[in-house]
């Protein structure tokens, strides 16, 4: 366990200075688990998406949604990765269901975007 906040730890340091590609790789040890902590798994999905490895980052976002349906911001970040990936109708539904749970004005433009 101590490795893994190690890791955890240079993976935000890595993302926070711009690696992203750095970060990810810096988590990828933590995600085999099944019971991958929330904060590790939000971390990597940004990671991955943020250095265009968006089936990994849609995995880790799928995640975070699954353990927790009602997670706007999984939902909203699973959304801005289908949408990148050009699937537009499960990004739009995606989106719909975060600003329903949390009508912030990115979640809403979203919606407004791909609809």
């Amino acid at each position: 366990m101590p490795d893994d906040l190690a890791a955890y730890r240079a993976a935000a340091v890595l993302y926070e200075a711009g690696d992203a590609a750095g970060a990810a790789r810096e988590l990828e040890p933590l995600l085999a688990d099944d019971a991958t902590p929330k904060s590790v798994l939000e971390l990597a999905g940004r990671a991955f998406f943020r250095s265009a490895q968006l089936r990994r980052a849609e995995d880790a976002f799928s995640r975070l949604v699954e353990r927790d349906p009602s997670d706007a911001y999984a939902r909203f970040a699973l959304g801005r990765t289908l949408e990148r990936q050009s699937r537009r109708e499960e990004a739009a539904a995606c989106y719909r269901l975060a600003a329903a749970m949390d009508p912030k004005a990115e979640y809403v433009q979203a919606v407004e975007r791909v609809s």
